[in-house]
């Protein structure tokens, strides 16, 4: 039986699809409450005012002990009173949060669950806009995954990163929908929040480069700036010091707990774990595996989808990182899903990635004086470290075999070309690199393109 074709900015195969928003929104309500109740022995068995029961648990959070490091018990305001190290989007929360809970008693546990309703929110935003988006490419159930995907659940409430999740996706389904400065607005919000995002201009331009649909990609990167600077600029000017925190602190970072570079300096590898060359390899390795994408989507025989691209460019930012925290798992599980919604390796990936999680936590409490045998030593924890990285590369290499080979593709089937790409969806090549073939004796070889 024939896929069934789409409408231009349809949510789904045109008349076929009913997006199935109240399941899979109960489903992500599900996700936060387990999340919600993982951290329990913290929230409500007082884990978290101890160093290693906290650990022990697995019930760490960024957000609780944040109340007093960032100075929000002290009523200071976020970059004007004291530098805050996120940037506005996340400092803007704190502070909105901050005078909602000033004066009640635990202010520090109502800090925590008020954000957790604010990241619980995200979360099932997050699941329906990934609903609509995996819907258009006739597989709306994919959204289960980020609603109840295991290390999701482990997660979720560590930090503020859901927040960036929702407005990422909703910036690729606006683009879906060919409401281009929209898609620039949210993903201005997005990057505002975290700046992992930015990294999704490079797909959006090779894409926009092959098909020559420059004036698309412009009205998003329009509607980035302007967004991305109406929301910084008052904070530049008032608190310019407190403001630009985040960037020297990002800049000055070292090898940080679960990144690939900590592990070559662990170990002292020459070159590779030299500190003083970290930020140049880290941008360098990030740099070479972008060129090899930007080949991949312009010389591709069939254009790759923008999901797939958004998934390549996304993993490689992750992986070459000098900061790779457990949560940054839900950055990568959508577009993991809506790339290549292939269960094995994504199981896979899942395992490793709660792996990690166990591990982190576990090799945290073994490098604390006196407590050697209850925490794991080093080898054992970089077989977590490898572990998600090798897994994401795995399932890396299984999207570039669905782009060389698109009959693998499952989202293709049919004939199907970018049900989520926007104007790029059916549109003719008009860029593409060829390499040249040996031309058969008294032929001479076409230039490449």
């Amino acid at each position: 039986m024939s896929r069934p074709t789409y409408a231009p900015g349809s949510a789904g195969p045109v008349g076929r699809v009913v997006l199935p928003l109240v399941p899979l929104g109960l489903f992500a309500a599900l996700g936060a409450m387990l999340a919600y109740a993982w951290k329990a022995p913290c929230r409500f068995g007082g884990a978290w005012n101890d160093g290693t029961q906290q650990f022990l648990n697995f019930c760490y959070t960024d957000i609780y002990p944040l109340w007093w490091n960032e100075k929000l018990d002290q009523g200071l305001a976020p970059y004007f009173g004291h530098d805050v190290e996120y940037p506005v989007g996340i400092g803007s929360l704190m502070w909105v949060i901050q005078k909602i809970v000033s004066g009640l008693s635990e202010p520090g546990v109502w800090f925590y669950d008020l954000t957790v309703i604010v990241m619980a929110v995200s979360l099932i935003v997050g699941v329906l806009v990934m609903a609509s988006l995996s819907g258009m490419q006739g597989r709306p159930w994919d959204a289960a995954w980020y609603a109840l995907a295991p290390a999701l659940i482990l997660t979720a409430f560590i930090n503020w990163d859901l927040l960036c999740g929702a407005l990422s996706l909703g910036a690729f389904l606006a683009w879906a929908r060919r409401r281009h400065f929209l898609a620039g607005v949210l993903l201005g919000l997005a990057i505002a929040t975290k700046f992992y995002p930015l990294v999704f201009f490079g797909p959006l331009f090779l894409l926009a480069l092959r098909t020559r649909k420059f004036q698309a990609f412009f009205w998003m990167l329009g509607g980035t700036v302007i967004t991305w600077v109406v929301v910084n600029l008052p904070f530049m000017l008032l608190a310019f010091k407190g403001w630009k925190r985040f960037y020297t602190f990002s800049s000055e970072r070292g090898a940080d707990w679960g990144s690939l570079w900590y592990f070559f300096q662990m170990k002292q590898w020459p070159f590779l774990g030299d500190p003083s060359r970290l930020d140049i390899l880290g941008i360098a390795s990030f740099g070479v595996i972008c060129v090899a994408v930007a080949v991949l989507a312009l010389a591709a025989p069939t254009r790759p989808r923008l999901m797939q691209l958004a998934f390549l460019v996304l993993a490689a930012f992750m992986v070459t990182n000098k900061v790779w925290s457990p949560q940054y798992v839900l950055w990568l599980v959508p577009f993991a899903v809506l790339a290549r919604p292939n269960w094995k390796p994504l199981l896979l990936w899942q395992v490793a990635e709660c792996w990690y999680f166990f591990a982190i936590w576990l090799y945290l409490v073994g490098i604390q004086p006196g407590n050697e045998t209850l925490g794991i030593s080093d080898g054992t924890y970089f077989t977590a470290v490898w572990g998600r990285a090798l897994t994401i590369a795995i399932m890396a290499a299984f999207v570039v075999r669905d782009i060389l080979r698109p009959e693998h593709d499952v989202i293709r089937k049919g004939g199907v070309d970018d049900p989520t790409g926007g104007v790029f969806d059916g549109a003719d090549d008009r860029f593409v690199l060829r390499v040249a073939s040996s031309p058969a004796r008294g032929e001479i070889a076409p230039n490449s393109a």
